[in-house]
């Protein structure tokens, strides 16, 4: 493979999979756009217009935003490969760093972060502070902002720093097979993350009270004896503090998993809802969804280190884009940079998976609760999240990890 055709290929990728995410974004404001009058025949005793409409307005902000957003990746790639950014970077740090030091490359990942949280800042400030304000979901403050920033920054630096040195050493140092060590270590620092996570990295972050509600408690703990689920307690997440969006989810890995419930979600649903959200999430659990995935994950991972094992003893990787250097930072940083726009066909068929197991997660949760305490839990989610009710059915077949919003309610109500 020459450099010339490297480029060639990266362009093609590029622009092919940036068009068609174009193409997918304005079909899905024009089908929202022409359905934002009526409320679906099947919501319209459930769903008022002002929040059908509400819900369209938001899909149509974020719509524009994610247009933008597109646009400024694009540039942000190029510039960095054919653009020269990453050249220009790595000449920088060899002002201070010898290139051939492990510390180079550290400096290279730290310098391309701080420069991509600057690109990125403008817009991450207006989707919090204008877009998610004007529809009445934003509650995070500039000091919790900051405050985050700072946090994420540290535990970047403190874990982040010295995971990446490992890389970089085992790239360096274990020869044509340094690829399935590598991957070795990021499977067993993922499975670690698990466990560590929700123990305690998400508590500097949030705080997570025990569930004090008794009846609730009570009626939540006979569903999981039901269910055979043994977990390390019922939490409540005081997610008011940064969003009115409300959610509920499982996290953690073996004896170390929580339930964890959103503030927002237990002030709008009953207790009868909160049950059968449970028993969905449940679902999950039964089905091993949480297992395939993190299979899957490995699976993939696996593949691609192994693509850029070979990559990295290619010439024409680094010169077919842009960069004259060659690295063990490069490399990742590289790979890192084309890995979407190639792995863009997989989008569709990822969504796909994740439908499926949505469908299979309500069907235990009808099993083990009620059907209609499901569908009526998720109504109020789909209102209260502004979530619109009539996606474009392409877009949606591309993107949606969540079968659309009439297609599961009527499954719902069809087995009720």
């Amino acid at each position: 493979m020459t450099a010339s055709t490297l480029t060639a290929l990266f362009l093609l990728a590029l622009f092919l999979s940036g068009g068609i995410r174009l193409w997918l974004s304005l079909r899905q404001a024009r089908h929202v756009a022409a359905h934002r009058s009526t409320v679906p025949a099947e919501f319209a005793a459930s769903i008022e217009l002002t929040a059908h409409q509400k819900a369209a307005d938001y899909t149509l902000a974020k719509g524009r935003f994610g247009r933008i957003e597109l646009a400024l990746g694009l540039i942000w790639v190029l510039a960095l490969t054919l653009g020269g950014g990453l050249q220009l970077m790595h000449d920088l740090l060899a002002q201070w760093f010898e290139p051939s030091k492990l510390w180079h490359g550290l400096a290279l990942f730290g310098l391309l972060s701080v420069a991509g949280f600057v690109w990125e800042l403008p817009g991450s400030l207006y989707y919090t502070f204008v877009l998610e304000a004007r529809f009445g979901f934003n509650k995070t403050t500039a000091k919790t902002l900051i405050l985050d920033t700072l946090k994420s920054s540290l535990l970047t630096v403190l874990i982040g720093g010295p995971l990446l040195w490992c890389v970089l050493w085992l790239m360096r140092s274990m020869g044509a097979n340094w690829w399935l060590w590598t991957w070795g270590v990021l499977i067993a620092f993922n499975l670690a993350a698990m466990v560590i996570y929700p123990l305690f990295i998400a508590p500097l972050f949030n705080k997570f009270e025990p569930l004090k509600d008794e009846a609730l408690a009570a009626r939540i703990n006979l569903l999981l004896a039901r269910c055979g689920f043994q977990s390390k307690g019922l939490f409540v997440m005081d997610g008011s503090k940064r969003s009115a969006h409300g959610n509920a989810y499982f996290t953690g890995f073996g004896a170390a998993k929580r339930i964890v419930f959103f503030d927002t979600l237990l002030a709008t649903l009953t207790p009868e809802e909160v049950e059968a959200v449970l028993a969905h999430e449940l679902g999950h659990f039964k089905h091993r969804h949480i297992a395939q995935r993190v299979a899957l994950f490995a699976v993939l991972s696996l593949a691609f280190f192994a693509l850029l094992g070979w990559l990295a003893q290619q010439p024409a990787f680094f010169a077919g884009l842009g960069v004259e250097a060659h690295s063990e930072a490069l490399t990742l940083i590289l790979f890192s940079l084309i890995l979407g726009p190639f792995t863009f066909p997989l989008t569709p068929m990822m969504s796909f998976w994740s439908r499926k197991h949505e469908f299979e997660a309500d069907a235990y949760a009808v099993a083990n609760a009620q059907a209609g305490d499901l569908v009526s839990a998720l109504v109020k989610l789909y209102r209260d999240n502004a979530a619109t009710l009539t996606p474009d059915p392409l877009h949606s077949l591309f993107y949606d990890s969540h079968p659309p919003a009439a297609i599961r309610i009527g499954r719902l109500k069809a087995a009720a």
